[in-house]
Parts: structure tokens; sequence; C-alpha cells
């Protein structure tokens, strides 16, 4: 059974990084927002310190967005998703294990970049490993939830517009954690603890329920 599952993740994360450069294209826009905002904001030091957190996890929310059109259309655009179907392994694994190699390719390289893109928002060397933590810890999250909305539009030609109005909601909760959890840790009086422990439970609620729900999605969709 470990023979199928490495092999199904090696080639996903082979499509995930050759399929349009995801992770360069991540990072690139990532740092698009990153060094944009600055320039409505201001010149103001303090402020883009205060706000730098929140800034580094909205750039994450919407580069992770970038390429989860992509995560199952590629399979039914050549028939691999029919096959998966039928193939008799439980689904929900093999969306699992999808969602995991979809994480390496594009989130992983965006959780390395924050420490550097944060220099650019005058953070301060706790708030940058607060950040980079909460990222880590989060960003599985945003992939999980992800991934139901790329299987509910899997069957639709242009379903990146419809897949971001559907999960921007329902990622709502882990970008208000994430930087409640990177606030904590410089200023707020909130424990730094609490946020991240409840950041983390959702990752791992959204670990749960994306597989599930998305494997659903595809079912319905082939039938």
């Amino acid at each position: 059974m470990s023979g199928w599952i490495s092999s199904l993740f090696r080639r996903e994360l082979q499509l995930a990084t050759r399929a349009g450069g995801s992770a360069l294209v991540g990072v690139l826009f990532f740092l698009a927002v990153v060094t944009v905002i600055p320039f409505g904001v201001g010149p103001d030091l303090n402020l883009l310190g205060r706000i730098g957190p929140a800034i580094l996890w909205i750039g994450a929310l919407l580069a992770t967005l970038l390429g989860l059109d992509r995560l199952f259309q590629a399979d039914r655009d050549d028939g691999s998703l029919d096959l998966l179907l039928m193939a008799g392994r439980p689904l929900e694994l093999v969306v699992l294990i999808k969602c995991l190699a979809h994480w390496v390719a594009t989130g992983l390289p965006l959780v390395a970049a924050a420490p550097v893109l944060a220099i650019f928002l005058n953070l301060e060397p706790v708030a940058i490993g607060a950040v980079t933590l909460t990222l880590l810890a989060g960003t599985p999250a945003l992939t999980f939830i992800g991934a139901i909305g790329a299987s509910l539009t899997v069957t639709l030609r242009r379903g990146g517009l419809l897949l971001a109005v559907l999960v921007v909601p329902l990622a709502i909760p882990v970008l208000i954690f994430g930087v409640s959890a990177a606030d904590a840790a410089v200023s707020d009086p909130v424990p730094f603890l609490t946020p991240f422990l409840i950041l983390c439970a959702l990752t791992l609620i959204a670990g749960v329920i994306g597989p599930i729900a998305s494997a659903a999605a595809l079912r319905f969709s082939a039938d």
C-alpha cells in the first residue's frame, strides 16, 4: 500500500512543480502583494510593523488560490481522474496525498519566502519567527479548504473565480487566528500559544473534512 502512496505523491509533486512553475509564480505573486501594499499605506514604518503579519497572511492566502484550480482539473482533462475513481483506492486518501503534494510544491515555498519578505514590512525578529511559524501551521489548512472548492468546480472550464468566491469565506477563520497568533507574539496581551493552538486545530479539522468533502464532490461530478 505504501508503494502506490509514495508513487502518487511523487507524481503529484512533479505535476505541481511543472505546471506553469506554480511555486515560482506563487512566490512572485506573494512578493508583488508584499511590495505593493506599503506604497498604498505610506512610509510609516511603525504602521507597517503593526499590520505586517496581516499583509503576509493575506498575500499567502491569495498566492495559494493561484494554483488551486489545477488541483483536479488537469486529472479530469487527461482522464486520470476517472482512473483514480475506478482504481478501487480510497478516494479520500488519494485527495489527501494530492493536497499534501500541492502544499509542498506551492505552500512550503511561501513559508520559506516569508522571513525574507517580512524585512520589507519592518517586522521585528520575534514577529518574523511568529509569522513564519503560523504560516507553516496554517497554510496546509488553506490547501485542504481549497481542495473542496477545486472539487466543486472541477467540471467548469473556467472555475477559478468561482473557486475563489467559495474558498475565501471558509479560509477567514484560519486568517484570523494566524494573524492573531503572530500579533500575540509581539504586542497583544493574549498568549501566543492560545491562538496558535486554535490555528493548529483548524488545520487538523480541515485535514479531515477537506479530503472527505472533496472525495464526495468528485464522486458526484463523475456520476
